[in-house]
């Protein structure tokens, strides 16, 4: 029996464990219990959440089973609690407390904590059986992200002081006089709020550089446990204190709205009562409006911060604005501001809601709003405690019910068709299944040079496996030499009557191939699928032609792995690499990436055409491919197209298939092709110069352009906005 506890998160007067346990088989029944220090029990919540990355570590495949723990209960500083965790005869027993779980959660801990993970003779039997079961080489590169996880470029602690203003750019931006300054009203709902979390929240308005500006706070505390008297001292100290004593608790949005009503301000800025903000958060924020004097609707990056205060985590940099992101999780969170017309448009938060209040609050926001915007720094510290012993992001404890009927709402209010909201890889990341209009023709565009088993392997899978039934397949030939590929064209187009070889009888050229192609097909959706490609989802269809028949999108992309299961595509950045590259290439399936970035349906600037779904009406309106891009970025050139024709590109984790890669066409190793690549990186970047100037909206300047997996700036290499320089 095996138990971890990833994360743990100390918020008011309780804390939170999140982690997992197993047997020696995945029917082990585990079992829970809290005590004090005592050893009496104490009553907790717990909620079983899906851990498939365990799943896959331990029993070498994904299990249904909930093998993960949400587990809350009350806490007081300075006393001693205990997790039990019993399964097979045997009881583990993990002691928390204020001194341990600080000096867990230091860098020196987490580190030679890995390395003794990585030294125990578990992980040499785990090690052994992904080796039978994967190979040398995916062991190889599981073990590479496991050893680079030991010793990070930087600590974000680190990073985030040598980012922040410095003691006179604050000085300055006091000094700032704005031409239409604003006033914004800084609304806190309280409940039984520490008092010295919320001295901390108050100062670190006080303390704000930007001077218009009143805070509000409801206090729906029971009697003889509310804020009034440090709120007084507040108020008496500075008339921009406000609050009000509700007497009773009437929940999160009952006390928010109460506190909204209370704002005389140009803008509400919503805050928890135990949280910070930056000391230039409303500075950056009136700075955006003097550049946007017509958004009413924007957001921050955020960190997290230890419950003593004294150390920065997880920090959070977020995209623009990202609809289906937001479908698959609440990313926007914290420094959300809405113009005060425009909350009062949407009628503040709604009871139904709780859990998940504020996700509903900024759907209807969005939904509703003229202009949407994004600032790239983090202006707000959110209070909690991580102690970590594996690599695993934070997994939050959602009121997974009320999100999910919010986003089926959101749905209903712009007029998409959802069948259902499911749960994604964990609770808090959503899953939507859109209703399919009807039963459209698809038509299935594959190029192919010789490699007729590669080409067989990929149609016969879609053909005997896939679930999605109305579809065509043309197969463009061009410039096979093998005999035995024109005895297999003749033989597939006899046995399936859907399938049709079609010749390009000229030289190589992706996107006049695929453009050709295109003439034949009779679907009023095509997919572009190379030969090389292997189903995994039969329904992977559905997944894309849900998406792409909504008027918002024009192209799809899929998930695709390489053999060995780890990542291939997983969408595309433009600026990676000086151009475009695909995010967390190399990553396992069973791996945690980047705010589950790889596992949410989300909009990228782009997608490979590896496997990419369009309507053929936009194709033909865009132009189709660029044939002047032959060989490289044509796709991406496609979808950058696809964009400034106002639609959506959506990268869909649920569409998953395998890609092999290039095996048709070959490596650049001669010195013509390297040449006709640089030509065509010369192409791209003359099209396109200002996404490659200004950055990707869809990634975040403050994450590096060097890697794929979504790290911090290398700050010696890299400075923050600035795009790769490539030499051509």
């Amino acid at each position: 029996m095996k138990c971890n506890v990833d994360v743990v998160r100390i918020r008011e007067n309780s804390i939170q464990l999140n982690g997992w346990a197993i047997g020696k088989t995945p029917e082990t029944e585990i079992t829970y219990q809290v005590e004090d220090g005592a050893h009496q029990p104490i009553r907790f919540q717990y909620v079983a959440t899906r851990r498939d990355d365990v799943s896959q570590i331990y029993f070498g495949r994904t299990v249904e089973k909930e093998l993960g723990f949400d587990i809350q209960f009350p806490y007081e500083r300075g006393k001693d609690y205990y997790l039990i965790a019993k399964g097979e005869g045997r009881k583990i027993r993990i002691k928390y407390n204020e001194e341990l779980i600080r000096k867990r959660s230091s860098v020196a801990h987490k580190r030679m904590q890995k390395i003794r993970d990585l030294m125990n003779m578990e992980t040499v039997r785990v090690c052994l059986d992904f080796w039978k079961e994967n190979g040398l080489k995916a062991l190889l590169v599981k073990s590479k992200h496991k050893l680079q996880g030991i010793d990070n470029d930087y600590d974000y602690g680190e990073w985030y002081s040598l980012t922040k203003p410095t003691a006179e750019e604050l000085e300055e931006q006091r000094k700032k006089v704005f031409d239409a300054p604003v006033k914004f009203s800084i609304v806190i709902p309280a409940f039984k709020t520490p008092e010295r979390f919320l001295r901390e929240m108050l100062d670190s308005i006080a303390e704000q550089t930007y001077a218009n500006w009143e805070v509000c706070v409801a206090d729906g505390s029971p009697a003889g446990q509310s804020c009034e008297r440090v709120l007084e001292q507040y108020a008496k100290k500075d008339s921009r204190f406000k609050y009000v004593i509700l007497g009773e608790n009437k929940g999160i949005s009952g006390n928010t709205n109460a506190a909204m009503d209370m704002a005389t301000g140009d803008y509400i800025v919503l805050a928890d009562h135990d949280d910070k903000l930056t000391p230039n958060a409303l500075y950056e924020c009136a700075k955006l409006l003097q550049e946007h004097p017509g958004c009413d609707c924007f957001y921050s990056d955020e960190d997290k911060l230890d419950m003593d205060g004294g150390a920065l985590f997880d920090p959070h940099f977020k995209p623009d604005f990202n609809i289906d992101l937001l479908c698959s999780v609440n990313y926007i969170c914290h420094l959300f501001v809405v113009s005060h017309d425009l909350a009062a448009q949407v009628g503040g938060f709604r009871q139904e809601y709780d859990g998940a209040q504020d996700y509903d609050f900024i759907f209807r926001c969005t939904e509703k709003a003229k202009e949407i915007r994004h600032i790239p720094k983090v202006l707000y510290h959110w209070r909690c405690h991580k102690d970590s012993t594996a690599s695993n992001p934070e997994s939050k404890l959602y009121a997974f019910d009320a999100g999910a009927r919010a986003i089926m709402d959101h749905y209903k209010r712009v007029g998409i068709e959802a069948e259902r909201v499911e749960k994604g890889v964990d609770y808090g990341i959503y899953h939507s299944v859109y209703k399919i209009q009807g039963e459209p023709l698809v038509s299935i565009i594959i190029p192919n040079k010789d490699h007729h088993t590669d080409l067989d392997l990929c149609l016969r899978a879609i053909e005997t496996r896939a679930t999605y039934r109305n579809v065509e397949f043309i197969i463009v030939e061009n410039n096979s030499t093998e005999k035995e590929t024109f005895e297999y064209y003749e033989k597939i187009q006899k046995e399936f009557s859907n399938v049709h070889v079609v010749t390009w009888e000229r030289e190589f050229n992706y996107s006049a191939i695929n453009n050709f192609g295109v003439t034949f097909a009779k679907g009023e959706y095509l997919l572009f699928l190379n030969n090389d490609t292997e189903l995994i989802a039969e329904n992977f269809i559905e997944e894309m032609l849900g998406l792409c028949q909504r008027e918002d999108v024009g192209a799809v992309g899929a998930r695709l792995l390489y053999q060995d299961d780890t990542i291939q595509h997983a969408g595309v950045v433009i600026g990676f690499g000086g151009i475009a590259g695909h995010t967390f290439i190399g990553l396992h399936k069973a791996e945690n990436s980047y705010f589950h970035r790889a596992m949410s349906t989300q909009d990228y600037s782009a997608v490979t055409a590896a496997c990419l779904m369009t309507k053929k009406a936009l194709f033909d309106e865009v132009g189709g491919f660029t044939e002047k891009l032959a060989v490289a970025f044509n796709d991406i050139d496609y979808c950058m197209k696809v964009r400034a024709s106002n639609h959506l590109v959506v990268y869909n984790p649920y569409a998953l298939l395998y890609h092999y890669e290039s095996k048709s066409r070959g490596l650049e190793d001669t010195p013509e092709k390297v040449a006709r690549f640089n030509r065509e990186i010369k192409i791209f970047s003359e099209r396109w110069p200002e996404i490659l100037k200004d950055g990707d909206p869809y990634y975040n300047p403050n994450l590096t352009l060097r890697k794929s997996n979504f790290a911090l700036r290398d700050l010696k290499k890299e400075k923050i906005g600035e795009p790769y320089h490539l030499e051509v």
